[in-house]
């Protein structure tokens, strides 16, 4: 199995303590943590990009920019790369950038993002949030493949024999595809044969197994080989200790202030996705994917869960409102003694030589 960091790069105070650190640091931490999570041995480090709520990856390209210049192995990637609002002509510019800074180390995961208020903000309706993902994603596809393209679509103005440079690295880069809540999203990825992510943060694993099967089945009923058909795997927060109890004793009041917080933000919002089904943090510890225990646990815990998904990528995100030195105790305890433990168990071809759809610069 691989592993990887991701980081929304929520900005929000402690909900106990009600301390908030400076966007300057906030974001400096992106950068730090990538370099440490490169130094320990994960695979990928990915950032999220959010337009709306307390956050600060409005730009991710700004920040995998800062991450291709501060790291040189790790492979850079999103979650998501909100392409439902974005012009793709800009997205081929700027990722490709990115691929080129980075000497090919470039993959993204594309969706249509887990926020209703960003779509007014581009001046775009929140009902054809699926009908813009297939239609950029599918432009995208094409400026990152050929030159001198054309195109006439619905949304997106047409092109005649245009061209994007820079061109990326070696090739186009892969694209994953993020999956929640929708069947939308993984047959776009299984139309196309490319893999998919599933978040696995909110719900009960069977609503994200629902989908990672669909993903499946469809993707060889579109003639794909199934071993193009690699599934990534979210998870619901990360934090080691020594004992489980003490795990669950020290990550309970970040746990549930937090849901506390996401509760009465979409107070009356019964839709999957937008809160957790996990009120208490023994829930999520016992029948969530929240990843809260000693190492030992924790690992077996991911191995549990690949014999649903069989997924090839492990995500983990650290509580940015932890002691930064905590997180990062956390990060390298997981690489260290999580990491070999799930490896023994699982393993895959992704991001080695017999994966041909890598990227080139691993």
């Amino acid at each position: 199995m691989r592993f990887q960091v991701l980081d929304i790069v929520p900005h929000t105070p402690h909900p106990v303590t009600g301390e908030i650190i400076s966007v300057h640091e906030r974001l400096a931490r992106v950068v730090d943590t990538a370099v440490l999570a490169e130094k320990v041995g994960f695979d990928s480090y990915a950032v999220g990009e959010r337009h709306a709520g307390e956050f600060v990856s409005s730009a991710p390209t700004v920040l995998l920019g800062a991450l291709a210049q501060a790291t040189d192995r790790i492979l850079l990637s999103t979650g998501v790369t909100v392409l439902s609002l974005l012009d793709p002509v800009r997205v081929a510019e700027d990722y490709a950038t990115i691929d080129q800074l980075s000497g090919g180390r470039l993959e993204i995961v594309i969706g249509k993002g887990n926020e209703d208020k960003h779509f007014p903000l581009f001046g775009l309706e929140l009902a054809k949030q699926y009908e813009y993902l297939t239609e950029n994603y599918e432009l995208l596809r094409r400026l990152l493949r050929e030159e001198g393209v054309s195109w006439q679509g619905t949304h997106h103005a047409d092109l005649d024999s245009v061209t994007t440079f820079p061109r990326p690295f070696d090739g186009p880069f892969r694209i994953w595809h993020g999956s929640a809540t929708s069947t939308a999203a993984v047959d776009l990825a299984a139309e196309w044969g490319d893999p998919i992510f599933s978040a696995n943060a909110f719900q009960p694993r069977e609503n994200y197994l629902v989908l990672i099967d669909r993903y499946r089945e469809q993707l060889e009923a579109n003639g794909h080989d199934p071993a193009v058909g690699y599934v990534g795997s979210g998870s619901g927060g990360l934090f080691l200790a020594d004992t489980d109890e003490e795990a669950v004793a020290q990550y309970r009041p970040i746990y549930e202030g937090f849901v506390a917080k996401l509760t009465a933000l979409h107070a009356g919002d019964d839709r999957p996705g937008k809160t957790t089904s996990f009120a208490t943090i023994e829930e999520a510890v016992a029948h969530g994917p929240a990843l809260v225990g000693t190492p030992q646990r924790v690992a077996e815990k991911i191995v549990e869960y690949h014999k649903s998904y069989r997924h090839d990528v492990q995500s983990v995100s650290v509580n940015p409102v932890l002691p930064y030195a905590q997180q990062h105790e956390v990060l390298t305890r997981f690489a260290e003694e999580v990491v070999p433990l799930v490896r023994r168990e699982v393993s895959t071809t992704l991001w080695t030589e017999a994966d041909p759809g890598r990227a080139r610069g691993l």
